[in-house]
């Protein structure tokens, strides 16, 4: 097969951001007449990126032509980790990988080898053509569970899929809530269209979340709530919505499940029970309840923040539960929103090699990394060990949870690993064989929009340095040395494999894009909000969720089971502490929030983004930090059941008392003793379908001794 294909030479180039965003966002590309990429921006007449995007997209020539890409193949020459390297040839390099395999799958059988991977890329065939050779070799299944699943469980178990009102409708809203997410930080494109309702609607802007963060900057209301309570709230303001008649009880009638049984339940869930749970005033939550409750056309933006967090799943079902009993589901510009990600339907059978897929091959959970390279018999769901990995679009030394039991984990010298990346990532360090990579603009590909309508095309505008491949090149040379490349679905290019998986699926081929650029893919304005009946079999939403019987997205397959604490999971929306409630031990919360500038740990390389964001700093609050005789920039302590780190303090009233947030993710080696934050955060596995709860730590502070 062909390395690459050849690019036209043009001044300007069309593209999709490839990065693990839901705004997806398009752009435009200046290129140079030598083949350089120039500014990136977004596309004007794209009508949700609408020329705006995030600026460290706008600067990825930084990154492209940074010094320190990896642009040659190497093995490690010294112990693991000690950076030591030799350059390898690419045929030498992916020799020793596939024999590393043989070897393990000889030895220990096939489900000793894990191919690992994840959003780095969220391009559909550099990403996920790794399936397809763990399907057709019977490799360990990969249970993709750290970021998505409890968010989207508890907005599909109310909805009953993944799609709901076009994101580009908030600019015709009269209210916007953005809940759980800073969009200004993480999903930029959102304040585009909330900014837009503002200025020419006269529109309010609401902003939820545990902290003062720049999108709080951009709020009529701000409510900064105790992490983990978002359910309270929501509880609250339907409580008031029964109270004072702002309900919708005709549409409730006819759209819900059991809206009297609600009611009911609602009795007690008084503004001033919220308060003592929320850290909000009742002033607050009545004066939210009444502007939303009023207010018909209100857009209820939710975010990826209900993921961070063990009882996520039923925090955005009570948020959820709000469009509901207030009915905004019935107007332009109102509604809840998430993600669109089912209404694409791609067919990716083929791509992925769905029909290898062995039910008796076990799953192993990508959050559990660290407990499954040390042997844990449970998260090796009782089988043999992992000897041998493959990694590509992901950084799991740096990102996972647990991260001492993960480092613990990849410095096994009985274990193989291979890794293909842009830069020596701190999992590359750690890695047997390293392998260079192409960036977006280097390669074809196709993308989808989670949070907006489009699918997009990502063709190559520039060529590759001469000695990085492709994800797909790797995959398929990998095949060939493993015996496999006579499975369909191998010995394809990019481009194959685009226009056979829109075909499979209905759409355009990658000639069309070419042309058009994008497709919009957004459902009528009736199915996206649910004027026909909401995609359960009896067209209700779901005040009562099924927790475990309901479909969802990403449910782990049945001989794993649910996860968690089932049992405590709720009939109602209800605030239940599945989280990791402080104590006297460990008396403050702690969350891991995203940082402006990087994006989970893409961006950390690029000096531009190093210098605006500083160095590791925990936020503390001023009455905190007063009471345990801490000064701003001090060097303070902080640990829990699973470790402790030493950090500067940021001493500042945009966290409340109780509550830490340490912004990133910078790399392990970018704090005081070359451990990241992470060492911090947990792998158990939230109820009802995992997941990885890096907002939701209970952890002891205070200052650090020499």
């Amino acid at each position: 097969m062909n390395i690459a294909s050849p690019i036209q030479k043009r001044s300007l180039g069309h593209t999709a951001c490839p990065h693990d965003c839901p705004s997806t966002c398009a752009l435009e590309v200046d290129l140079t007449e030598d083949g350089r990429i120039g500014r990136v921006r977004g596309a004007k007449d794209n009508s949700y990126t609408a020329g705006v995007i995030c600026a460290k997209v706008a600067r990825y020539s930084e990154r492209l032509y940074h010094p320190d890409r990896l642009l040659t193949p190497k093995r490690r020459a010294g112990a693991k980790g000690a950076g030591q390297w030799q350059e390898i040839a690419w045929d030498d390099a992916l020799d020793e990988i596939a024999n590393a395999f043989i070897k393990a799958e000889q030895v220990y059988g096939s489900e000793a080898v894990w191919p690992y991977f994840y959003a780095g890329t969220m391009g559909q065939v550099q990403r996920d053509s790794i399936e397809r050779l763990r399907h057709a070799k019977k490799y360990s299944g990969f249970f993709g569970s750290i970021c998505t699943n409890l968010a989207w469980t508890g907005y599909v178990l109310g909805t009953g899929t993944l799609r709901g009102p076009d994101p580009r409708e908030m600019a015709l809203s009269d209210c916007v809530v953005i809940w759980g997410t800073n969009a200004v930080a993480t999903q930029v494109n959102v304040m585009t269209h909330a900014v837009a309702a503002k200025k020419n609607r006269g529109a309010k802007i609401v902003v939820i979340d545990i902290y003062d963060n720049p999108t709080m900057k951009q709020a009529d209301m701000a409510l900064i709530l105790r992490p983990g309570t978002d359910a309270a709230l929501a509880c609250a303001t339907m409580h008031i919505a029964f109270r004072d008649g702002t309900a919708d009880r005709a549409y409730m009638a006819k759209f819900a499940d059991d809206p009297a049984g609600l009611e009911a339940h609602l009795k007690d869930k008084t503004p001033e029970w919220a308060a003592k749970i929320t850290g909000l005033s009742v002033d607050e939550i009545e004066a939210f309840a009444k502007l939303v409750g009023e207010t018909k056309k209100s857009y209820f933006r939710l975010g990826y923040g209900f993921t961070r967090s063990r009882n996520g799943a039923v925090s955005m079902h009570a948020a959820l539960s709000l469009a509901t009993v207030l009915g905004s589901w019935q107007y332009e510009g109102g509604g809840a929103f998430h993600s669109n990600s089912d209404i694409f339907k791609f067919n990716k059978s083929e791509l992925m090699g769905t029909a290898y897929v062995d039910s008796d091959i076990r799953m192993l959970d990508q959050s559990q990394i660290g407990r499954v390279l040390t042997g844990d018999a449970e998260a090796l769901r009782h089988g043999g060990p992992v000897m041998a990995m493959l990694i590509q679009n992901t950084n799991p030394v740096n990102v996972a949870p647990e991260q001492r039991l993960v480092k613990q984990g990849f410095l096994r010298d009985d274990l193989f690993v291979a890794v293909h990346e842009h830069f020596m990532t701190e999992t590359a360090e750690l890695a047997d064989i390293v392998l260079p990579a192409t960036m977006f603009v280097e390669h074809d590909d196709i993308y989808r929009g989670g949070g907006q309508s489009h699918i997009l095309l990502g063709p190559k505008l520039v060529e590759p340095p001469s000695t990085v491949r492709t994800n797909l090149f790797v995959i398929e040379e990998l095949a060939k040395r493993l015996g496999v490349a006579d499975h369909a679905g191998f010995g394809l290019s990019e481009r194959e494999h685009i226009d056979r998986m829109m075909a499979a699926s209905g759409k355009p081929d990658f000639a069309f894009f070419e042309t058009e650029k994008w497709l919009d893919c957004q459902p009528p304005f009736e199915e996206a909000h649910y004027l026909n009946g909401f995609a359960h079999p009896d067209g209700k939403f779901r005040f009562k969720p099924d927790w475990e019987g309901t479909p969802a997205p990403n449910k782990p397959p049945a001989v794993l089971g649910s996860f968690g604490p089932v049992a405590q999971l709720p009939v109602f929306p209800d605030q239940v502490d599945l989280i990791e409630v402080a104590d006297a031990e460990h008396p403050f919360r702690l969350a891991t929030s995203p940082a402006r500038n990087f994006l989970n740990s893409t961006f950390a390389e690029t000096k531009t983004s190093r210098d605006k964001e500083g160095r590791p700093e925990v936020m503390i609050n001023p009455a905190d930090a007063e009471r345990l005789m801490i000064a701003q920039g001090d060097v303070v302590q902080i640990g829990n059941g699973r470790g402790a780190l030493r950090i500067h303090a940021r001493v500042t009233d945009a966290v409340k008392p109780g509550v830490l947030v340490a912004e990133g993710l910078w790399p392990n080696k970018a704090h005081l003793d070359g451990e990241g934050i992470n060492v911090l955060t947990g792998a158990d596995a939230p109820a009802p379908h995992g997941g990885a709860a890096f907002h939701d730590n209970k952890v002891w502070l205070r200052v650090a001794t020499a």
